[in-house]
């Protein structure tokens, strides 16, 4: 069994069939290259001379970069332009958030005022509440937070215990949300709380609530530019007509959001990972040892073929599924329950590509600072900062665990038809998922379900790549050699996981090491 088409009770498809085709990165051109090009020339001119300060937080820096950012249309690229956002694909705002991210602490402010701070509000939000709040928030004017984690419930998020109480004609709500980004800065928060204790909801909260305080920034490890804090609510005042959609369904508003958010996430670890990139080839040329570039050297080599392997695996992933989930908004998308359906669609593959995204950028930034040697290990070098941000891509809107749990619950609740696709990778996921799909010990078991999930994630990614490596050509054949040999040894090791069965691997497919470092190096980047 190879199983590559999966069709979902909401409409859309995850995980699909291979088709002939998918949308690349190759495909932006004309006016929408010019816009990527402005949010890196933003990034680079704007953000990236600013760091230090960022890192210290100095007053008003960080708002004045967000208002800067919205006059350019960044904050709101993909909102409707009905209420103040350019209106563009989700795609190629991903795009440009991608190259916006190059500092992971202006990246997540950016990022989550323009994405989860305000993809619920476009999604449920009434035509009075759209028309206060976007244009608001698309701008810049205004910075927005999301706030559904609390001390007590992190993954778990359905089980917060922060109320609200309808009292005249205001909502009280009472209790703490913890890890809020963006607290210190918006101006809008989106709060989730459960009416009477019971009925999960979400509330549009501004900031000059009566009962709201924000406590201290929390002490991180990294992404010091952006805010972190606890929000307290003591009994704060909200209007009645605040409320998010239904009472009772703040899950569909909450998890919804986090659909897209993922999405957008990927793309926002990718930019991190490109910087780390460009400035470690930019080093290897420059250092010197035993009398020659260290770039020359076969190990240093292989780092920058594989960093580049492993992010044109997750890029082509990451693009396709924005084409997908674009599609899904034209076809179903207009109406509340219409663009719930479209942002739930491709809730799987936006999964996949938040862990593909995220562990290709802990991989590539961790190898980045190795090829600094001791210096990459000061804070002299700037590949310290970008290593230190990077980890919690791992852990925030979802960690990769209760990613991977989501993932393999959703392919065994929906089973996907038994289709034919020419990889090694595919018929050890059909075979994974026939043994989990006939054994309800294995059904239960997070073991399992991780191991499943991975063999979905490298099956979808390596699809992606082989697609786009012959869409393409070029280099992009020896990109997609270098990720599958990769890739099949790992999806080995889950299937053994996942089946308790040994298994046969093929050769190797050829490599060509130097050609693809040296193209990294020619390119400062990725490929």
């Amino acid at each position: 069994m190879s199983a590559t088409s999966f069709s979902s009770a909401q409409g859309g498809a995850f995980l699909s069939q291979c088709p002939d085709s998918i949308f690349t990165p190759e495909q932006f051109s004309g006016d929408e290259a010019l816009m990527i090009d402005i949010a890196e020339q933003f990034s680079r001119k704007e953000v990236l001379p600013l760091v230090e300060r960022l890192e210290k937080q100095e007053d008003g820096l960080m708002p004045a970069l967000i208002r800067k950012a919205g006059e350019l249309g960044f904050c709101g690229a993909d909102a409707p332009a009905e209420y103040g956002g350019l209106g563009l694909s989700k795609t190629l705002a991903a795009r440009m958030l991608e190259y916006l991210s190059l500092d992971g602490g202006f990246s997540v402010t950016l990022g989550v005022t323009s994405g989860i701070g305000q993809v619920a509000l476009s999604i449920f939000g009434s035509e009075a509440q759209k028309r206060k709040y976007l244009p608001k928030l698309a701008s810049g004017e205004w910075i927005a937070a999301y706030a559904l984690s609390e001390p007590n419930s992190g993954s778990d998020a359905l089980s917060a215990s922060t109320r609200a109480e309808l009292r005249g004609d205001e909502w009280v709500l009472s209790g703490t949300k913890m890890w809020i980004s963006n607290a210190k800065w918006a101006d809008l928060f989106l709060v989730m709380a459960k009416i009477d204790g019971e009925k999960f909801s979400a509330f549009l909260v501004e900031r000059d609530a009566p009962g709201l305080s924000i406590e201290r920034e929390e002490h991180k490890m990294g992404l010091k530019g952006s805010s972190t804090a606890r929000l307290i609510l003591d009994e704060a005042r909200v209007p009645k007509e605040n409320l998010l959609y239904e009472p009772g369904l703040g899950h569909q508003v909450a998890l919804n959001a986090l659909n897209l958010g993922r999405f957008k996430l990927s793309s926002m670890s990718l930019g991190p990972a490109r910087q780390a990139m460009g400035i470690a080839a930019q080093y290897a040329l420059e250092r010197r040892q035993f009398g020659a570039p260290i770039a020359e050297f076969g190990l240093i080599q292989k780092k920058f073929a594989m960093m580049a392997a492993l992010f044109y695996a997750a890029e082509s992933a990451v693009y396709r599924t924005g084409a997908l989930v674009d599609a899904a908004f034209e076809t179903l998308g207009g109406t509340v329950e219409g663009n719930k359906q479209a942002a739930q669609a491709y809730a799987v593959e936006c999964s996949c590509c938040k862990v593909l995204a995220t562990e290709a950028e802990g991989w590539i930034v961790d190898e980045a600072l190795q090829a600094y040697g001791g210096y990459g290990f000061t804070e002299e070098f700037p590949i310290a900062r970008i290593y230190r941000d990077a980890r919690v891509s791992r852990i925030y809107e979802g960690t990769n665990e209760i990613n991977r749990v989501f993932v393999a619950d959703r392919i065994l609740r929906q089973p996907p038809e038994a289709v034919s696709d020419e990889s090694l990778i595919a018929r050890f996921f059909g075979e994974a998922l026939e043994a989990g799909l006939g054994s309800e010990t294995l059904k239960g078991d997070q073991i399992y379900k991780g191991a499943l999930a991975d063999l979905a994630m490298l099956h979808y990614a390596e699809q992606s790549a082989r697609l786009r490596a012959r869409q393409s050509g070029g280099i992009y054949p020896a990109l997609h050699a270098l990720f599958t040999n990769w890739a099949v040894a790992r999806a080995a090791e889950a299937f053994q996981i996942a089946t308790g069965r040994s298994c046969a691997l093929p050769e190797s497919l050829p490599v060509e090491w130097d050609r693809v470092a040296r193209a990294v190096y020619e390119r400062l980047g990725p490929l």
